[in-house]
């Protein structure tokens, strides 16, 4: 590029083509992303209330606590009750850690791309591959979870209607999964222009589904549980002391609330994202903690006292159990199909999210055929077409553990808590050890008092979920039938994606790249980048960042941004 002789003007003022992207977004908010680096490529057709519709709809709460009542129920109602009080209370708090970065850096790629820059110079690199990785098998593994309490749901349905005389095999489990995992490739490729607005239908169902049963099931249930069972009955059927029984029942609700990142992944969908990602984090885990809380006080009402009946009772699902004691045959069949419908909803909004965070990841070059998966569909909406695809596909290998054993399938669930909860935690932990300098808060920001304190209760209480996702749930004897096999999996993928970074991807793995056109930069930004030692390079032409000094951002962002707003 030129430079220009000191005493002509500078054009300060001039605005970046990448950061206008007319038809696509706001200049407000493209110029946000643009100080992270990237040019505005998604079109932003989310609000606020449907940012947080995005990540409500995937919480899915009631299909949730539904299909992780097996959890809770061996603990008694004050397992089921308390144990989903606490847990989403901590859940909470790592929401506020979360939203104090989606505040300042609303991108796609939020997770891995605050890892890179606010860790050290010598672990940036390894971290972010890490946790970028760690992200995406988290997501793709909430979609299986889902997509799989959604088949047991289906099936559920029919051997209801079947009085009980039929029993579903695996094969025919991962039959309805695969077929449900591929109408959300074909969903989410086909319905982009109205996604956002899908998302406030997708809560209305949950809302719907929620009331109906909590004015259903005790009127349905004439002989109710009293007080003192609700709140304070004790139970244990694992072999786990009954204390330890008590704490796995929190996997319940850390599994329902864990989709609240999707607001960071559909940030650079989102209009005014700097306050609709905090916003419908903290709006999303809010609702699901108090409706939760009613849902399982109506539930341990109107459950029978009996829990070896309900879990996992004549249906293979424990709340078509509690649906049909209080509502006979039919009043189970309709809410089992409502509860179903909002399931496979569910599964629809997770597979748009994973496919984002593919796509961030993609677009930094660090997913295996990221050439392949990198470009973006126009004529479907702009939207990242081949990384939804690959997204579906990894669900259905991951899938296969419906074949070995219901053990083995409970993994899917815990998949999703343990990805996901190193990937949130390890840019908390970033920020706070290394970074705390860098930060630079957004609109909402909890406060230089309260910021870091609640960023190290977040960290403690991730690790403590990674533990919980890893136990096996029986007992502390499990055999190869009972065996949780999270740890097999999620190490796997951990020391997997360690050891590609170390062998092969330290090689050209260099961070988030700057995606911004360079010809639009103005004088002052590229001076700025060449102080860093960045290198400008002339491919299309873009900016390949190295992002060493971990303050090129910073730099870009300060004066040059200035400019662009």
């Amino acid at each position: 590029m030129s430079s220009q002789d000191e005493s002509s003007p500078k054009p300060e003022h001039r605005r970046p083509s990448t950061a206008t992207a007319p038809g696509l977004a706001s200049e407000d908010d493209a110029a946000v992303l643009a100080k992270l680096g990237y040019k505005q490529e998604l079109r932003r057709n989310f609000t606020m209330i449907e940012v947080f519709g995005i990540a409500f709809s995937i919480m899915g709460l009631l299909p949730s606590i539904a299909s992780t009542l097996s959890y809770s129920i061996p603990a008694g109602p004050v397992g089921m009750v308390w144990g989903w009080f606490l847990a989403s209370g901590m859940i909470f708090i790592v929401g506020l850690a979360m939203a104090d970065l989606g505040s300042a850096m609303p991108t796609s790629g939020g997770l891995y791309w605050w890892t890179h820059f606010f860790s050290s110079p010598a672990t940036r690199n390894p971290l972010s591959f890490l946790v970028g990785y760690s992200n995406t098998l988290g997501l793709v593994g909430g979609l299986c979870s889902i997509d799989y309490g959604f088949s047991l749901m289906f099936l559920s349905v029919i051997v209801i209607a079947r009085d009980g005389n039929w029993t579903p095999s695996n094969g025919t489990i991962y039959g309805v999964f695969l077929a449900t995992v591929l109408c959300h490739g074909v969903f989410a490729s086909t319905l982009s222009k109205i996604m956002g607005k899908l998302q406030t239908v997708f809560v209305a169902m949950n809302f719907i589904l929620i009331f109906a049963t909590i004015i259903a099931l005790p009127i349905g249930k004439h002989q109710r549980n009293d007080g003192h069972y609700i709140f304070a009955q004790v139970e244990n059927l694992t072999t786990w002391p009954t204390g330890w029984a008590f704490m796995l029942s929190w996997l319940s609700p850390i599994w329902t609330i864990g989709a609240f990142d999707s607001c960071v992944h559909m940030s650079e969908e989102a209009a005014n994202a700097t306050k609709a990602v905090p916003y419908g984090i903290l709006m999303s885990i809010g609702s699901c903690w108090l409706f939760g809380f009613i849902l399982l006080i109506v539930i341990a009402a109107c459950i029978d006292p009996n829990l070896s009946n309900v879990d996992p009772g004549s249906f293979g699902q424990p709340m078509a159990q509690i649906y049909y004691d209080a509502l006979g045959k039919h009043g189970a069949l309709g809410l089992m199909a409502l509860l179903m419908i909002v399931q496979f909803l569910m599964g629809l909004s997770i597979t748009v999210a994973a496919s984002r965070q593919a796509w961030a990841f993609s677009r930094d070059g660090a997913l295996p055929f990221s050439t392949f998966f990198r470009p973006i569909s126009k004529k479907f909406g702009y939207i990242p077409l081949r990384t939804i695809w690959g997204c579906v596909f990894l669900a259905a290998i991951l899938g296969l553990l419906c074949l070995i054993a219901s053990a083995a399938a409970q993994a899917l669930f815990s998949l999703a808590v343990a990805g996901n909860n190193l990937a949130w935690g390890t840019p908390i932990f970033a920020r706070l050890v290394w970074g705390q300098k860098k930060f630079k808060p957004g609109p909402f920001y909890t406060g230089d008092r309260l910021s870091a304190p609640i960023g190290w209760i977040a960290i403690i209480f991730l690790i403590f979920g990674i533990v919980l996702a890893c136990i096996p749930l029986d007992g502390p004897d499990p055999t190869p039938q009972t065996m949780n096999y999270t740890v097999v999996i999620n190490c796997s993928v951990w020391g997997g994606a360690l050891a590609y970074y170390y062998i092969d991807a330290r090689k050209w793995f260099t961070g988030p790249k700057i995606t911004l056109d360079t010809d639009s930069l103005t004088e002052r930004q590229e001076k700025a980048i060449r102080e860093e030692g960045l290198e400008v390079e002339k491919l299309k032409p873009v900016l390949s960042k190295d992002h060493e000094a971990g303050a090129g951002m910073e730099a870009l962002s300060g004066e040059g941004a200035e400019d662009v707003r």
